[in-house]
């Protein structure tokens, strides 16, 4: 589409097609007339923030890139359009039971972030799932609503049941769900010792099984939770201590991100059989807790793509509630109250990762001389021969051709039979046919395999001041993908094609997968930069999981934090800043002591002076660098 438009005015309208923003935004971004994209928290017809009023205010208060934005709007939004639209389903269906949502901690467990879902979900009793004795302690710390859920998953030692209890002292609704058969005697027997009478949830292993990334999370052989059998085993025990009225809740979990709603509501059919199944074995029962899955649609198809999902979030709604009404209506059960554990739907929006980009690589056109001289090496002079030859009925004849030159060029020069600069005629040779090839095939109907990849080898490299591995790790890990764009210059046409390179050294810390209206692409559409100006990419989406599982890699870490909050009026407010790691503190993560740096350094300086490397004015002046270096930021400073 961009080709189209080379010749005549670029608008906006043409950026906004160009990086889909509309299909994956959710109403939450959009493309002012300025061509910068805004921020739009209460939908299009609320207030528009640039974000590039952002990152000034950002760098007037002593901010680098990179940053992570956080929208503290935007999470009310996706809380309260999750509890609406189930209320909507629940009073459009006649559903006898109530929503009751939480939030997985493990998701995203930064302290602002689980606090704020606390506090503004409070009205909707939207409570906290955890899956360790630390979460439990973080959530227990966090909540004030009593009637919102608490729900205990994973593996459970006499320490973490205890919390839980302690907990239900305090008036929380805490369920403990057994993720394997060991749990329930460690759970009756601290009920007992403590004199408090637990309620009790299970983890059913579902036949059912859902696509994508996470499918291992679902299925009989999943790691965690019970089959059937197990389940009766849990009755019949609980009978044994007249305890049968602590059960009150099934539990499962087919997946996060689950793209299909057939397998949606497979699931919570298969799950609703089960329900009725313990009601029947006497059992109280009362909660059905349909665990994650909610999909994010990060590329905008709206399909069944493991980074989209066919659905929206009404429909989910609806589909779960029908599902269970469907089988408790046939078997004259009760309906249960419905929990979801939607975390990836909640806070994914809520993030934005902003960074400025340091520098390009292009490839350029080069000049080749008219003629050769004689002794000019035979690959040399084949492969000038294949650039004349091009034409669109030999382009892939020609490919072949010159890249066996090449290597035939490559050989020599390692066996010592030609120089250096003629080695480099040929290279250059080589990447001007490459690029003619390029320009010829996008006349054809039908490229060739081999020709089909051309572009990514000419793309431009733009080095951006960010680390894949910590504010991106699924991007690297599993090929997530993530809706990545300039911030501004979208009125402008743009002219180059791109990859996306961090500033690790490392081959695996780049990004070439790009999100298109027509699939996924190899280059990202960019702007040629300018001399003096800052570049500025986001990457949209990325409240869910990046956080939590970013690495160390290169001891690049953490970035800066900063929350804002929108008002009515369209202005905004920085609620909190949080610095990103210091070098100093990176070092301590991995076990370094700052201090015992600093004294080594200094030892070693005043070696430096006594051999007369360095003077003692000199010594000051190295020390204070290696000082202000451990204060100061991982990531490229301005």
């Amino acid at each position: 589409m961009a080709k189209n438009h080379a010749l005549q005015q670029w608008r906006t309208e043409d950026s906004i097609e160009l990086y889909g923003i509309r299909n994956w935004g959710a109403g939450y971004f959009s493309v002012n007339d300025k061509g910068d994209v805004v921020i739009c928290p209460d939908g299009p017809e609320g207030p528009h923030i640039p974000i590039t009023e952002i990152i000034a205010g950002l760098q007037e208060r002593g901010y680098d890139m990179p940053v992570l934005l956080r929208v503290e709007n935007i999470l009310d939004s996706r809380i309260s359009s999750l509890h609406k639209a189930f209320r909507k389903a629940i009073s459009e269906l006649n559903y006898r039971g109530q929503y009751r949502g939480v939030f997985p901690i493990k998701v995203n467990q930064q302290q602002q972030v689980v606090e704020k879902i606390a506090q503004f979900g409070a009205q909707y009793h939207h409570g906290l799932e955890v899956g360790s004795k630390a979460e439990l302690i973080a959530a227990v710390a966090m909540m004030r609503d009593t009637e919102a859920c608490l729900i205990c998953n994973g593996y459970k030692d006499e320490e973490f049941v205890d919390l839980g209890l302690q907990a239900q002292r305090l008036g929380f609704n805490v369920f403990f769900v057994l993720e394997m058969p060991s749990e329930l005697e460690i759970v009756l027997e601290r009920s007992k010792a403590l004199g408090v009478r637990p309620r009790i949830g299970a983890r059913a292993k579902l036949a059912v099984k859902a696509g994508g990334h996470w499918t291992d999370s679902g299925g009989e052989r999943s790691t965690f939770g019970l089959s059937v059998a197990q389940i009766v085993d849990v009755v019949d025990t609980l009978k044994a201590h007249d305890m049968l009225d602590c059960f009150r809740l099934l539990h499962y979990h087919l997946g996060s991100q689950i793209s299909n709603i057939r397998d949606i509501r497979k699931g919570v059919m298969e799950g609703a059989r089960l329900y009725c199944g313990l009601v029947k074995e006497g059992a109280p029962m009362g909660y059905l807790d349909l665990g994650g899955g909610l999909a994010v649609d990060y590329d905008g198809t709206h399909t069944n793509y493991v980074s989209s999902r066919n659905y929206s979030v009404s429909e989910y709604c609806t589909d779960v509630i029908e599902a269970v009404m469907s089988i408790l209506d046939a078997e004259n059960v009760e309906h249960p109250h419905i929990i979801t554990e939607s975390g990836r739907a909640t806070v994914a929006y809520y993030s934005v990762l902003l960074f400025n980009i340091l520098d390009v690589s292009v490839v350029e056109e080069v000049q080749l001389p008219e003629s050769l001289p004689e002794d000019t090496p035979e690959p040399v002079q084949n492969l000038r021969e294949v650039l004349h030859s091009i034409s669109l009925r030999n382009l892939q004849e020609c490919y072949n051709d010159a890249i066996y030159y090449r290597d035939e060029m490559r050989q020599l020069f390692s066996a010592g039979r030609v120089s250096l600069r003629e080695r480099t005629l040929a290279e250059r040779f080589f990447w001007a046919i490459i690029m003619k090839i390029a320009e010829e095939k996008r006349k054809l109907k039908n490229v060739p395999r081999d020709l089909q990849d051309i572009d990514v080898s000419l793309a431009d490299i733009y080095y951006g001041n960010f680390s894949v591995f910590q504010s991106l790790p699924d991007s690297w890990a599993i090929d997530q993908v993530f809706p990545i764009m300039p911030i501004h210059r979208l009125h402008e046409f743009p002219s180059r094609q791109g990859i996306i390179s961090d500033i690790t050294c490392d081959s695996d810390g780049r990004i070439d997968q790009f999100i298109d209206p027509q699939g996924m692409k190899p280059t990202l559409d960019l702007h040629p930069l300018r001399e003096g100006e800052e570049y500025y990419l986001g990457v949209f989406l990325v409240g869910a999981y990046q956080e939590t599982l970013g690495d160390l890699h290169n001891l690049l870490g953490d970035t800066n934090v900063v929350s804002i909050r929108t008002n009515p009026d369209g202005t905004f407010e920085y609620v909190r800043e949080i610095r990103g790691d210091s070098v100093g503190d990176i070092l301590g993560y991995v076990e370094y002591e700052p201090r015992r740096i600093v004294e080594d350094l200094r030892s070693i300086a005043e070696q430096a002076v006594r051999s007369g490397r360095i003077t003692a004015s000199e010594r000051f002046s190295v020390l204070q660098a290696f000082e202000d270096g451990l204060r100061g930021y991982t990531y490229f400073e301005r």
